[in-house]
């Protein structure tokens, strides 16, 4: 039977139906079971029609791996608290004692996603045509993302790991098998040639806010079509960006963001002084946030297209729909029950690490001058230690008062899960890389402006723009004739939680300024000799030396005269030698500042998403790419985890591989 794409929404409602025939996928058989019941309705891969429910039959198995990746990512970070109620499994993911016998350790759920992919594109016929209009491009493309993907959290989560890209369909196949072991440098090597030709592809779109069904406590859920697939760019420059193919990783991501024509929304978690512990000054104005902003809070809700997601993997309203997912009560949520229920059991916290990390980010606020209007005053930006907003936003908080104990202290809950659903990417997700690879390619002060800027004419002013810098803007999407007519303003990624980071249309500058969170960040690492050697000689001689600039400066323009015929203030030209202050801070100390800086950006932005240990080992590899000492400075990070294996050896990072 044919199914037009007239017919297209009636088939995602009944795709999300039948996810709830799904299989536990813990033999060989289960590796084999390329088709899903979705597939019987059209058999026939070579029809014209949209080979869409072979694209369903993956997201069979990814629902089936959704909680497993969520985990497995989470909970080796240094972001997640267990509590006295965590479950055991999730407690030996903590410490780095999960064995074999692990629940959250299963290799095979992500080779049937990709025997699933080999078997679509060992069989799609990707030439047929309607018109010019190719009609699976698209989807074989998505396709190749979602093996590519798989293949990643594989290569994430064990190093090395067979390799094959043809279905498998016997027993025989998988127990007679010579697949070569690859490490993830070599499965990009093999993916990338084919994947390569669809980077600035979209992903295929059949709806968008379909209701599948609604949860046992009422709410209706949405699913939007194209969220549930993977784009090709994103993918394989996560797979360069890991392997320190830095140039190769920014041009995957910028072909996806051109072709997409995808900027950055605006969104910000502001501040509220109901919420906050400070009395503000006379002067500022109460909940200011930007015009037409979005809260922050929006990016996870229950919609057909949250703000901000690309990829996510949404899991059944209930079992009887399909395949559910047990990570929202971890967190004190029990999104299945009758009464959209919060309790107190709970598995999983924000720790210490995320707690001083976010309590002590500085918030900058607009301000009236005093004396001035209140229509037209609001025209100067200040900063103060009220803590990083995304953490408030993402939280539930009840008060003890209102318990059946007035004396109970609050309670809050991580409030990401509303929607049921597993994010996997988001836009921001593929700016913060792009900035990662940007920094490693020699450009710390382009990556800085996205966080401070955005993509934006108020980025071309700042004086501490390099040559390097404009010249890649002007060689790329990011070229201003583009960005500011056809791609649209993209705004600045630190204001999401930390407030009116940029300079733009304001009398005053922010003081999140690249110059002073540089230097402050490498104050910070410089009390650490051991990871970083001489850094604190370094910094020291170039504070020297930018105190005796400022004085020869300042003698200079004390010393200024005036052409007399034009008015003109003649400053006389002053230096400093800077060879009579020793060794100062280089190029690479400054790379270096800025990805701690962009390390905890990811902290404050990616929390309980299920990305914070593959973000972990990704840094401590940029960090070995250069020379410096990765895997001390990941073992530091982790060091609340307790880790019962040497995290210094790089063999330990993985898990036990379960064939």
């Amino acid at each position: 039977m044919k199914i037009m794409k007239a017919k297209i929404s009636a088939v995602l409602l009944a795709f999300i139906t039948l996810f709830a025939g799904m299989l536990t996928f813990s033999s060989c058989e289960d590796l084999m079971e390329t088709d899903s019941d979705m597939q019987a309705f059209d058999p026939d891969m070579n029809a014209k029609t949209d080979s869409v429910f072979y694209a369903f039959g993956i997201g069979q198995a990814m629902q089936q791996l959704a909680d497993q990746y969520f985990f497995q990512g989470e909970m080796r970070g240094e972001l997640v608290a267990t509590t006295q109620y965590t479950d055991s499994t999730l407690s030996q993911l903590k410490d780095f004692s999960a064995g074999l016998e692990n629940k959250y350790d299963s290799a095979y759920v992500y080779y049937r996603v990709i025997n699933n992919c080999n078997n679509y594109i060992a069989h799609r016929d990707t030439t047929l045509q309607t018109g010019s209009t190719k009609v699976a491009i698209k989807e074989y493309a998505a396709v190749l993302a979602f093996r590519a993907w798989a293949y990643l959290q594989l290569c994430r989560n064990y190093g090395s790991v067979p390799f094959f890209t043809e279905p498998l369909t016997t027993i025989s196949q998988i127990e007679k098998n010579t697949f070569p072991t690859y490490d993830l440098e070599q499965i990009t090597a093999a993916l990338a040639p084919e994947m390569l030709k669809f980077t600035s592809f979209d992903v295929p779109n059949y709806g968008n806010n379909i209701n599948v069904g609604s949860t046992n406590h009422g709410s209706t859920k949405q699913v939007t079509f194209k969220n549930i697939f993977v784009p090709v760019g994103v993918v394989l420059g996560d797979m360069y960006l890991e392997c320190g193919k830095y140039e190769s990783a920014a041009k995957c991501y910028v072909d996806y963001l051109t072709n997409t024509k995808q900027p950055l929304p605006n969104i910000q978690a502001s501040l509220s002084f109901r919420n906050a512990d400070f009395t503000p000054p006379t002067d500022m104005e109460p909940n200011q946030t930007i015009n037409g902003s979005a809260n922050y809070a929006n990016i996870f809700a229950a919609t057909g297209t949250p703000t901000d997601v690309i990829s996510y993997i949404p899991m059944a309203v209930n079992s009887v729909n399909g395949a559910t997912t047990i990570v929202p009560y971890t967190f004190g949520y029990d999104y299945y029950s009758l009464t959209n229920t919060y309790f107190e059991e709970i598995q999983l916290v924000p720790s210490d690490d995320y707690n001083y990390l976010t309590e002590n980010q500085t918030y900058y606020y607009r301000y009236r001058i005093s004396g001035t209007s209140k229509t037209n005053g609001m025209n100067d930006i200040k900063g103060g230690k009220f803590g990083d907003m995304r953490s408030q936003r993402i939280m539930y908080t009840q008060q003890g008062a209102t318990m059946l104990d007035e004396d109970e202290e609050d309670i809050s809950w991580i409030n990401k899960f509303q929607s049921g659903n597993i994010i996997l990417y988001r836009l921001t997700t593929v700016y913060l890389h792009l900035c990662e690879a940007l920094n490693r390619m020699g450009m710390p002060d382009l990556a800085f402006g996205f966080l401070k800027e955005g993509i934006n004419s108020s980025l071309r002013r700042q004086p501490w723009l390099s040559q390097q810098a404009y010249d890649y803007l002007d060689q790329t999407f990011l070229q201003e004739a583009f960005y500011e007519t056809f791609f649209g303003r993209s705004y600045p990624i630190h204001q999401h939680g930390c407030g009116f980071t940029s300079d733009a249309n304001y009398i005053g500058s922010s003081p999140y300024q690249y110059e002073s969170q540089v230097d402050s960040m490498l104050s910070v690492l410089a009390a650490d000799a051991t990871l970083y050697p001489g850094l604190a000689e370094r910094l020291d001689h170039s504070h020297k030396y930018a105190a005796a600039l400022a004085a020869a400066k300042a003698e200079a323009e004390a010393n200024a005269t005036v052409d007399e015929e034009t008015g003109e203030k003649i400053v006389p030209p002053y230096s400093v030698d800077p060879s009579g202050f020793g060794t100062m801070v280089s190029k690479q100390d400054t790379i270096m500042a800025i990805e701690e800086l962009l390390c905890d950006e990811e902290a404050m932005e990616f929390c309980f998403e299920g990305t914070r240990w593959y973000d972990l080992m990704r840094f401590a590899k940029h960090k070995n790419n250069a020379g410096l000492a990765g895997n001390a400075w990941l073992v530091n990070k982790v060091r609340n985890n307790h880790p019962v294996k040497d995290l210094s050896n790089q063999s330990n990072w993985y898990l036990p591989f379960k064939r």
